[in-house]
């Protein structure tokens, strides 16, 4: 039986991280891809002593050099890939709209959306080498025009134009992507509120749960689905 082979981007803690041991236990071979990578080797020696197939890479996602030269250790070392699962992202700036300069956002955009532009785009003729190529956007329900509008979220969610603005891009990406290549299984997922670094550890799910809409999407046979956005529920609203 062959072993499947997956990248988890952003992956030294939190959800990436508690993908990457799910992934392995399930006898997956995982590239651990991190920018810090004190914090990446640290992570992957942990699991290597566990007896996990986990290797590190270093992979920033806003620097193209960093996503080719990544893109070319998994060729040298496993020859394809067949899950790539975007998780790197940052939080971006929390004041008021009308109150955020430009500047402000460019740093959010450049690693939530124009990373997983990179990254992806750098993986997929290895992707295109899998007898079943998936691509996971690990994405937010706060990007979804849904959830952001419905009533009963009135007044929880603070007015921003960063993080929420970069994760319903994300979902459009996922679509167009999904929309082009017709060969991969490409969809989002919502980890739903999750305790992570991101939200200061305030989120009622524990990463376990946070990342079982990854996982299911990942593991997904070939007859799984394309262009959707999941939950650890199931479909999920755009």
């Amino acid at each position: 039986m062959t072993t499947t082979i997956a990248l988890v981007t952003g992956a030294n803690k939190g959800l990436g991280r508690e993908t990457v041991r799910r992934l392995a236990e399930a006898g997956w071979q995982v590239f651990l891809a991190a920018r810090d990578t004190a914090r990446g080797e640290a992570a992957a020696a942990e699991f290597i002593a566990a007896g996990l197939d986990v290797r590190f890479v270093a992979l920033d996602v806003t620097s193209g050099e960093s996503v080719a030269a990544a893109a070319g250790i998994v060729k040298a070392t496993a020859g394809r890939l067949d899950v790539l699962i975007n998780n790197a992202a940052i939080g971006g700036p929390r004041t008021a709209p009308s109150e955020t300069e430009p500047d402000e956002l460019r740093e959010v955009f450049e690693t939530n959306v124009f990373g997983p532009i990179r990254v992806t785009n750098a993986f997929v003729p290895l992707l295109r080498l899998s007898d079943h190529p998936r691509i996971v956007m690990v994405s937010s329900s706060v990007g979804t025009i849904a959830t952001i509008t419905d009533p009963k979220w009135s007044g929880l969610l603070p007015p921003a134009l960063g993080y929420p603005s970069t994760k319903a891009a994300l979902n459009m990406l996922t679509v167009m992507y999904a929309s082009e290549l017709g060969e991969m299984k490409v969809n989002a997922i919502d980890p739903g509120y999750t305790a992570t670094d991101l939200n200061g550890h305030s989120g009622f799910q524990t990463v376990t749960e946070g990342t079982d809409a990854v996982v299911a999407v990942a593991t997904a046979g070939a007859d799984g689905p394309t262009g959707g956005f999941f939950d650890r529920t199931g479909a999920a609203p755009w």
